[in-house]
């Protein structure tokens, strides 16, 4: 379903002609193979078109503003850099997607991972849960999965900066490039996920009235996509509205915001069971209006402890799951144990070679390298709910920043749907975990490098 694009050449100044030598410094090298490696960790040009990227970001009038919005408050949410893939990685990453598909679709595991979750995880009203977040290490040998989030933000961010990429170098108008996943259709992809939601609950009449619903909303870090989803919507003829989850209310059978009824909650919150918000969760339990993603998606997908049965070929293969599948998560998921008190000696003594996590963690919080421990976190590690997950270092993309050259971390999320990806981003950052606060850092768009390819230089300006 990859769907080639040509990326625009960077206009030219005749006053300031493109330099013709390669940003490798090797224009005279003979002919080399270019690998998705090879540009990730050699080529510091940028690809982002910034005037592009505003007209996206301000394309309707009654929501414009965003761009400049972002540029204040949030000078690094996007990265002038792409990141690239190879056809294997990419291969990869969707087998390991539908390997814990299949595996969530299998009765023993879904009773235990539903078992460990509150009541409210086992009610079924048939949406699976829109934009599924699995996070990637691009390690020499595949991609790893490091987690999956149920709240996984950034899509629409993300399809706006993809869309607003050019040609930053010769390389890129040589190789045969492409977006890794289709994007020319990925608004109508959303939409037909959010009106696919709304009949798997086999909701009466037609999708009318929704609310993109979190927690004091205009302070998230990720403000600016909740608008953009309100705008898709919209377009689409629905009447949407971005809402506090303390502003909804349950009453008479319905659930209400300021007065009006909603058919639907596109949910933001990290009160993954909503334990917090009693009209929601009345709302919910009475399947009264269709809320995705939902607790039992979290219960399935994002709860760190079910790392430990995917990342345990015994366990997947008692679960009855199919050769193929157990051989994809056992090579794709890095092996993670439940921290105890039996194991303490052990995993303190190997903690170096560890990723510690909450079980209910997100968003990197409370996540520890083990490498970084003092003996103080390692006793709330102890005392709190956590998982360890072997150490897989991310890989790392060559970035310029104010003229200079460094390195910074960077791992993939794909967001997926049914099993199927529909969309691929990369984050850059420096420091234990993705942060959003590193210069050059923030969002990057991922092109797909079909290998080999073979260059005459290495990344030359075009």
């Amino acid at each position: 379903q990859n769907q080639s694009v040509t990326l625009r050449k960077p206009p030219q100044s005749n006053a300031n002609p493109p330099s013709q030598t390669s940003c490798m410094e090797h224009a005279a090298a003979p002919p080399i193979p270019v690998t998705a490696e090879d540009l990730n960790r050699g080529c510091p040009c940028r690809s982002l078109d910034p005037k592009r990227l505003r007209r996206e970001l301000d394309a309707e009038p009654s929501f414009a503003g965003l761009a400049d919005d972002i540029a204040l408050t949030r000078p690094h949410l996007f990265s002038a850099m792409a990141v690239f893939v190879s056809s294997a990685q990419l291969r990869q990453m969707n087998d390991i997607v539908a390997a814990v598909e299949q595996l969530v679709d299998t009765a023993g595991y879904r009773d235990a991972a539903l078992g460990r979750a509150p009541a409210i995880a086992r009610l079924n009203w048939g949406p699976r849960g829109v934009f599924t977040g699995f996070d990637f290490h691009l390690a020499a040998g595949g991609p790893r999965l490091i987690e999956i989030n149920t709240n996984a933000g950034g899509a629409m961010l993300n399809a706006a900066l993809l869309r607003s990429q050019q040609a930053c170098c010769r390389e890129m108008l040589d190789i045969t490039l492409e977006p890794a996943i289709a994007m020319e259709q990925l608004d109508e992809t959303f939409l037909a996920m959010f009106h696919n939601e709304w009949h798997l609950q086999q909701r009466a009449g037609t999708l009318r009235t929704l609310a993109i619903v979190d927690e004091r909303p205009r302070e998230q870090y990720l403000y600016p996509e909740l608008v953009l989803f309100q705008r898709l919507f919209a377009s689409a003829g629905l009447d949407a509205v971005v809402a506090d989850a303390s502003e909804l209310e349950w009453r008479g059978g319905r659930l209400l915001h300021r007065g009006r009824a909603l058919d639907m909650v596109y949910n933001r919150l990290t009160d993954f069971y909503l334990e917090r918000y009693d009209a929601l969760r009345s709302a919910y339990e009475a399947g009264a209006a269709v809320v995705t993603p939902h607790p039992r998606a979290h219960a399935l997908y994002a709860d760190k402890r079910n790392l430990v049965t995917m990342s345990d070929e015994a366990s997947l293969a008692a679960l009855g799951v199919s050769e193929p599948a157990r051989a994809v998560l056992a090579r794709g998921v890095p092996r993670t144990v439940q921290v105890s008190p039996e194991r303490a000696a052990d995993l303190w003594e190997r903690r170096r070679t560890l990723f510690f996590k909450p079980a209910a963690g997100y968003g990197s919080k409370a996540a520890y390298r083990g490498d970084k421990l003092t003996r103080r976190v390692w006793q709330d590690i102890l005392a709190g709910d956590y998982v360890a997950q072997a150490l897989v270092p991310p890989s790392e993309r060559l970035v310029n920043v104010d003229g200079g050259e460094t390195d910074l971390k960077l791992d993939v999320r794909a967001y997926a749907y049914g099993g199927q990806i529909q969309l691929l981003a990369a984050r850059l950052y420096q420091g234990q975990t993705t942060n959003f606060r590193t210069s050059g850092g923030g969002f990057a768009p991922v092109f797909l490098v079909r290998e080999p390819q073979v260059s005459p230089g290495a990344c030359r300006p075009a």
